[in-house]
């Protein structure tokens, strides 16, 4: 469901994805393109998003693109739509499910937001690890457990702390530095795209847990 596959060793089909993405989009392919894919409710802070994308925008002088899929909140999504008028050429709104396209928008993205206030899990930033696509999330739940901040050791993410739009507005300006670095960013790629979230990983950690705690009885 992609334009072109790629992988850690041969990662130049991600960009014949943004290419792809960009023409759908009508979205310059130079700028990074930050996306949010999800429900559009409070629980995943989609009502900060507006804001947080026509803030970002003027703030940081139309260099950064934006793209949202999804649905839920009737204001929300007017929201939404509002500030894809406002700023044609900067952000494209698609309101509803559609499993193809965002299978697109996590291979052609820069960066994927995720400003959830509450995440027990989160399986859209382990989708976005794996193509590439660096995770910008709130830190909480699944997301603090399962993504290190870029100015860490080892780190390949984007974190921040509060569910506000500064916050987020703050991360957007980390992730357009972070762009423009080509070689740290096509380093952070190789190393999220080499993780190992699977069950038999998840599987293993615990099977060593289980057998440290018998061999104390």
């Amino acid at each position: 469901m992609i334009a072109a596959s790629f992988s850690a060793k041969k990662p130049a089909g991600k960009a014949k994805n943004k290419q792809a993405l960009c023409d759908r989009s009508n979205l310059d392919i130079n700028k990074p393109l930050v996306s949010f894919i999800g429900r559009l409710v409070t629980e995943k802070g989609a009502d900060l998003i507006a804001d947080a994308i026509a803030k970002s925008i003027v703030e940081l002088d139309g260099q950064v693109n934006f793209l949202v899929l999804g649905t839920g909140d009737v204001t929300t999504q007017n929201e939404l739509k509002a500030v894809a008028e406002r700023f044609p050429q900067n952000c494209q709104v698609y309101i509803g499910y559609d499993e193809e396209l965002s299978h697109l928008i996590y291979a052609g993205s820069d960066f994927l937001l995720m400003p959830s206030r509450v995440e027990p899990c989160g399986l859209n930033q382990l989708y976005a690890l794996r193509y590439g696509t660096v995770p910008i999330v709130r830190s909480t739940g699944g997301l603090k457990d399962t993504v290190i901040d870029f100015g860490d050791e080892g780190g390949y993410g984007i974190r921040f702390n509060q569910a506000s739009v500064d916050d987020i507005c703050y991360s957007i300006g980390r992730a357009l530095s972070l762009y423009q670095n080509t070689a740290q960013l096509q380093l952070l790629r190789k190393r999220m795209m080499a993780l190992d979230f699977s069950w038999n990983q998840s599987a293993g950690q615990y099977i060593q847990l289980y057998q440290s705690l018998t061999s104390k009885l």
